[in-house]
């Protein structure tokens, strides 16, 4: 049986614009391929304001919802996965939905996990190298610093 997530997110999120509220995201910034402004993550968690008029190109899939946004004057694509999506509701009086996990998104994540998981195990030999050569970068940065600090001083004195 497919997810019912998406099309609850679909009818509530028209549902809400219909009465003129605006529709709140809580998103689970933890679920693997989210696309946030990660400076406004708290406690893994971001709430995001979807109506039309704060988003642009919104769109909603059944595996993902997407839209470009300003956050602090800077613009961001952001994606969303359903598996993310932790609930809707209005910000003008609470109307809305959490979500319960679902089987099938909770294999999907579980799955994405182990997948991430299996590449960082087979990327920490090249961690390492680019640790190393990172390490030796900073300090020929520090050289580097130093020696435009004693090329900046003036050759000019303060005379009395």
């Amino acid at each position: 049986m497919t997810p019912r997530r998406p099309y609850l997110v679909r009818a509530i999120y028209d549902w809400l614009l219909d009465n003129q509220l605006t529709p709140h995201l809580v998103v689970a910034a933890t679920v693997p391929h989210c696309q946030l402004p990660w400076e406004f993550v708290e406690d893994g968690q971001i709430i995001l304001n979807i109506t039309p008029t704060a988003v642009g190109q919104f769109a909603i899939s059944n595996e993902q919802i997407s839209f470009h946004a300003r956050f602090s004057g800077k613009p961001h694509h952001v994606v969303v996965p359903m598996a993310a999506v932790v609930a809707l509701y209005a910000r003008e009086n609470g109307a809305g939905t959490m979500f319960e996990a679902e089987p099938a998104y909770e294999a999907w994540i579980a799955a994405e996990l182990a997948a991430e998981e299996q590449a960082g195990d087979d990327d920490v030999e090249g961690d390492a190298v680019s640790l190393e050569s990172s390490k030796n970068s900073a300090s020929g940065k520090a050289d580097t610093n130093a020696e435009k600090k004693a090329a900046k001083r003036s050759h000019l004195r303060v005379v009395k």
